[in-house]
């Protein structure tokens, strides 16, 4: 048994009773929705048309939203239903990063994620979901697509169907009858200044009647060739679909979903990781001399931007009270579970190796420094795996992005400790040590950043968030606070040799590292999923 949808296109009239059924079914919110109608216009008047596209979760075979989920909130039932459970979930919104269809919101009366889940409790007593009841123009089907004598495994068989962002892999089980590419792909229609509705002084009501001319309706196979990158001069024909097209109607925009305190813990994990990695890479590889005071420093810095971390990561959910969760309840996919431990277990052999040198228990104390270097790692680039995670998010998926976090680690290491030499009586050898780890972290990450948004990107999406980063809003903060404040002058500042050069270096570096973690989580949420 494998429940699934079929959207008509043939015969949805835009009514919205699906949407309202399905409000009324769940008692969802003002503001939120779990199933919506997209209104798309198409074309040039008069030769015009617009698109109905009923919106929902697609039920994933599979589920991106499943498998980043820490606590298992989520989880697909034996009959392909992905539900959900809301006493487990602890609002960190890793799910609606991962969905590339936009389908889970966090309720605004529970703290918690929400979908669409299929109307399971109506299903197991034998009724259809309410959207498709009460849709009057039987333009929602549902159903066992397993089931032969199935009305949605005949239309399946007999009908050409098309399913939303098929290149993600997550194999969707929510189906479209005449899906049109300017409808489905959100990157194919412009939003508009004005939707319907929102703007009436003269209660002119909803526009009803519309041209349905299809002269100039855009060739569907040149489309998907476009879409697949087969015609050289893909990009200009993608901006003249998107001129004739544009979303009349949509549900609201989540906003950023990850704000300030994730682009934080990112900030603060660089710091605790780094300020364990550089002493270990002087002590482990004989590089420099590490004093006692060096050694304390870097246990001090290492828990106290630890415990702020790990502060941030609980700040950021929407059920706080149920971080402990994630420990205890844990559904090991999840790169939030494998980094909550990791954070767990690097604090634990930080506290390891304050005891050791405490004690002057040498054989302990290298037990610990090693081991706490792997797991100093690790912590470092977790996020990274996480982010990976967020398939709705293109830019997320560079893999580069593990090797830009761990050089910030390094970075940030040398940053903090650059700054402590101002107050404490730093030896030439540890100062230059510092200098020549500042220098080259910097010079590497300015190289690695450089590269991964000149490299060419193989979607939209991606494309359109680098542009966003050199080009876009973001230009001023990532060219004069990133490239200019953040990495080249720290590293004229740091080659000076001036005293109060590693230092204002320093201050600079950790400044720019705090404005590249704003961008890199800011900028890919900017992008319409639906």
């Amino acid at each position: 048994m494998k429940y699934g949808f079929i959207i008509d296109n043939r015969k949805c009239i835009g009514c919205h009773a699906c949407t309202v059924a399905c409000k009324s079914e769940h008692d969802v919110p003002i503001g939120v929705n779990r199933t919506w109608v997209k209104q798309v216009e198409k074309g040039q008047y008069p030769d015009t048309q617009r698109l109905f596209s009923v919106m929902r979760c697609n039920h994933c075979t599979n589920a991106p939203c499943v498998e980043i989920c820490p606590v298992e909130a989520l989880h697909v039932r034996e009959d392909g239903i992905v539900d959900f459970d809301n006493s487990r979930c602890i609002g960190c919104k890793a799910c609606t990063q991962a969905c590339p269809y936009d389908a889970l919101y966090i309720d605004p009366e529970t703290n918690t994620a929400a979908k669409c889940n299929y109307c399971s409790h109506r299903v197991e007593i034998g009724l259809e979901p309410a959207c498709v009841n009460v849709c009057p123009e039987h333009a929602i089907i549902s159903g066992d697509m397993e089931d032969p004598e199935s009305e949605i495994s005949h239309l399946l068989s007999t009908q050409k169907v098309t399913v939303r962002k098929p290149e993600k892999g997550t194999e969707p089980n929510l189906f479209y009858i005449n899906g049109d590419d300017a409808a489905l792909t959100p990157s194919l229609s412009r939003e508009s200044d004005d939707y319907l509705w929102n703007s009436q002084t003269g209660g002119v009501g909803h526009f009803a009647k519309y041209a349905d001319y299809k002269k100039q309706q855009s060739d569907p196979e040149a489309m998907k060739e476009v879409l697949a990158g087969k015609q050289g001069n893909g990009q200009k024909q993608i901006q003249a679909i998107m001129s004739k097209s544009r979303r009349v109607y949509d549900a609201p925009a989540k906003g950023t979903l990850w704000g300030w305190e994730v682009s934080t813990y990112v900030w603060t994990k660089a710091i605790s990781t780094g300020a364990f990695l550089v002493p270990f890479l002087a002590l482990g590889f004989g590089l420099a001399d590490v004093s006692e005071t060096i050694k304390w420093t870097s246990i001090v810095l290492g828990l106290v931007f630890l415990t702020l971390t790990g502060g941030f990561l609980v700040k950021d959910l929407d059920q706080p009270t149920r971080f402990i969760y994630v420990l205890l309840r844990p559904q090991w996919k999840s790169w939030l579970v494998r980094g909550g431990y990791a954070i767990t277990v690097f604090g634990g052999l930080l506290t390891l190796w304050a005891v050791s040198v405490f004690m002057g228990w040498g054989m302990v104390e290298t037990i610990a420094l090693w081991a706490g270097a792997a797991l100093a790692i690790l912590t470092s680039i977790y996020t990274a795996f996480l982010f990976a995670q967020a398939k709705s998010r293109d830019f997320w998926q560079s893999p580069a992005l593990s090797l830009h976090m761990l050089l910030h680690s390094f970075m940030a290491g040398a940053a903090v400790f650059g700054i402590f030499s101002i107050m404490s009586e730093a030896t030439t050898d540890w100062t230059d040590f510092l200098n020549k780890v500042l220098m080259i972290s910097v010079g590497v990450n300015l190289f690695t950043m450089l590269l991964e948004l000149a490299t060419p990107h193989g979607t939209i999406d991606a494309k359109k968030t680098v542009k966003m980063i050199v080009s876009g809003r973001y230009k001023n903060l990532f060219w004069i606070g990133v490239v200019v404040f953040g990495n080249i002058l720290p590293m004229v500042l740091a080659g000076t040799g001036l005293t109060l050069g590693l230092p204002a270096a320093s201050v600079l570096v950790l400044m720019g590292m705090y404005i590249t973690e704003h961008i890199w989580v800011q900028a890919p949420q900017q992008i319409p999923l639906s």
